[in-house]
């Protein structure tokens, strides 16, 4: 039988609260309810909780602890220790759901291990709002986060994924995105269908629409705020990269550079440009 909305939260557990991405017209009464009755708050940033208590008028009483990624794994247990006597324990992020490329994860680890109760009050989440906006398929799709910041690993993510069926989505920050659209391009090809979302919830909202190749040439003109990146999965026939060495071939003998070859072939057709290097490199 569903809950009252108005029913006050009561009893121990650790709960996810969900808080919103921008607009904070996406606050709910439960979310409200919950940081109210809460023994314990452990917040990304204590600065930006307060504020956004503040900004929504919610009157809090519980005590307040920080919990970022560099704390979380010793706070876990100080956490589950607070549930199992008693308390009712909040765990939010600064936007969007905890735990999901956010902290939070290790403390529902600890504290379900110990079969104490966890719950959630659910809220925004950036990730499945740029999939519902990008209008490509979402019967089946991968989160994957924010990519590697090192070149080398966010190629070697990307080539990866080059081939996974499902839409992927991916999270990166406006001064990595020029670069990683680059290697997007090198990964899916010039013609993956994708969208870059920016700024969700907000006054200033925007999802930008097109090609892996058209959206790569975007990010180079600049993009700011927060991105979310909705890519199609992969829907062509498979074929070996082994096919196309003699196309690679035909550009290296005309004196383009190897690698440079092996990024033009494995975007005409959809392939992981690493995988079309190194064949080409053992051929």
């Amino acid at each position: 039988m569903p809950q009252p909305a108005g029913e006050a939260p009561r009893g121990s557990a650790l709960v996810l609260l969900g808080t919103p991405i921008g607009n904070l017209g996406d606050a709910s009464p439960r979310m409200r309810a919950e940081i109210a009755a809460a023994d314990l708050i452990a917040a990304e940033d204590t600065r930006r909780f307060l504020g956004l208590a503040e900004r929504l008028g919610i009157a809090h009483s519980g005590a307040i602890m920080s919990l970022f990624d560099h704390n979380e794994a010793d706070r876990a247990a100080v956490l589950a220790d607070e549930v199992a006597a008693g308390k009712r324990v909040v765990l939010l992020t600064d936007a969007g759901m905890p735990a999901v490329s956010d902290p939070g994860y290790r403390v529902v680890r600890e504290v379900s291990e110990r079969g104490l109760p966890v719950t959630s009050a659910p809220g925004p989440s950036a990730a499945l709002t740029a999939l519902a906006l990008s209008g490509l398929p979402s019967d089946r799709f991968a989160f994957e986060g924010f990519l590697p910041r090192k070149p080398g690993e966010r190629a070697r993510r990307l080539a990866g994924l080059a081939r996974d069926e499902r839409t992927l989505i991916l999270f990166e920050s406006p001064h990595r995105i020029a670069a990683a659209m680059e290697d997007v391009v090198a990964a899916f090809g010039p013609d993956r269908p994708m969208t870059i979302s920016r700024e969700l919830t907000k006054t200033y909202e925007e999802v930008l629409r097109g090609t892996s190749g058209e959206l790569a040439r975007a990010a180079h003109a600049g993009l700011r705020g927060e991105l979310t990146l909705v890519i199609a999965g992969f829907r062509g026939t498979a074929s070996d990269p082994a096919d196309h060495l003699p196309e690679v071939a035909r550009l290296v003998d005309g004196g383009m550079r190897a690698k440079k070859a092996a990024v033009e072939v494995a975007g005409r057709h959809g392939l992981s440009t690493r995988a079309v290097y190194e064949a080409y490199l053992h051929a």
